[in-house]
């Protein structure tokens, strides 16, 4: 199994949690918050160019849960009991939670946080989103 990158930025008591194996390049960072997210710059996080309550606010937002967040002194932990569900517009489900994915194929897939599935079809990483109902124009 690959291990997982995690990188981390800080912001007074707000530590972002990146993990880009998990980003599926969906721009809702970028689009929120512009002077905190360059992709083409290094490093690409810049916190300081937006208050917390601004970056935690954006960050629920991340579809994929590349993007997390923890308050010093606090775990970052989803709480396991309960679970929400959001149809983003003409995007993917989105589930906030702890989860247990049992596929077609009898494969077992536990994700804890938030999680995006695919209403579109044309994800190549089926059942999740891959951001491919922006290039396909998805209406939902």
């Amino acid at each position: 199994m690959d291990k997982e990158i995690t990188k981390e930025y800080t912001k007074e008591d707000l530590t972002i949690v990146w993990k880009p194996n998990k980003c599926i390049h969906s721009g809702v960072c970028v689009e929120k918050l512009p002077d905190v997210y360059k992709p083409k710059e290094k490093p690409w996080i810049t916190p300081e160019n937006a208050t917390v309550s601004d970056l935690q606010s954006q960050i629920k937002a991340c579809p994929s849960g590349a993007l997390s967040y923890y308050m010093k002194g606090e775990e970052n932990k989803t709480d396991s009991q309960h679970v929400e569900i959001k149809i983003l517009e003409n995007g993917p489900f989105r589930i906030m939670g702890k989860v247990k994915i049992e596929t077609a194929s009898g494969e077992t897939i536990h994700k804890d946080g938030p999680t995006s599935f695919c209403r579109c079809g044309a994800s190549e990483n089926k059942p999740f989103c891959d951001g491919t109902h922006r290039k396909s124009g998805f209406k939902g």
